[in-house]
C-alpha cells in the first residue's frame, strides 16, 4: 500500500531526485532523502502547506537544488525507482524518520535549520525535525 499516490512517473521524478540529491550517500541517504520528500506531502505543514503530489514536492520553487542541475534530467534507473517504491509505501530511516529539512554543510551541523532543530546527521546530511508545534500533521501520518 502507498501512503502517497504516485504512477510510474511520479516513481520515475522521485528515483531521479533521490539520485540527483543523495547518490553519494548510497541506498540510505537516497532513501532518506526519499523519506523528506513524503513527509513534505504527508505532513502538509510549515513551508510544505499545499504539497499533495510528488511533482508538487519534487519542483516546489527553491525546494532541491538538484532540480536545477542536469544530472537530475537523466533517466532514473532500476535501482533507484526500487527505493523510491521503498519510500513511497512508507518505510522510513531514522534521522529522517520525520524530517522535512535536510541539507549537506561544510562543516559541523547547526543545532537548527529553518528554526527547527538538528535530530541528526547521516554522512554528510544533517536532518531537521519540525516541533510537534509546527507540524502536528507529521507525527500523525504513519
Amino acid at each position: 500500500m502507498m501512503v502517497v499516490k504516485a504512477t510510474e512517473a511520479d516513481i520515475d521524478l522521485l528515483a531521479r531526485l533521490l539520485r540527483a540529491e543523495a547518490e553519494g550517500e548510497g541506498v540510505q541517504g537516497m532513501m532518506m532523502v526519499g523519506n523528506v520528500g513524503i513527509n513534505r506531502i504527508r505532513g502538509n505543514c510549515s513551508d510544505f502547506k499545499g504539497l499533495r503530489t510528488i511533482p508538487n514536492m519534487v519542483f516546489q520553487p527553491h525546494a532541491f537544488e538538484a532540480t536545477t542541475k542536469g544530472y537530475f534530467y537523466q533517466r532514473a534507473r532500476d535501482s533507484e525507482k526500487k527505493l523510491a517504491r521503498r519510500v513511497i509505501k512508507g518505510e522510513r530511516l531514522w534521522p529522517s524518520r520525520f524530517s522535512l529539512w535536510y541539507f549537506r554543510p561544510r562543516g559541523d551541523c547547526p543545532a537548527q535549520w529553518y528554526d527547527q532543530p538538528l535530530v541528526g546527521r547521516y554522512k554528510l546530511h544533517c536532518f531537521y525535525e519540525p516541533t510537534g508545534e509546527e507540524c502536528e500533521n507529521i507525527y500523525n501520518t504513519f
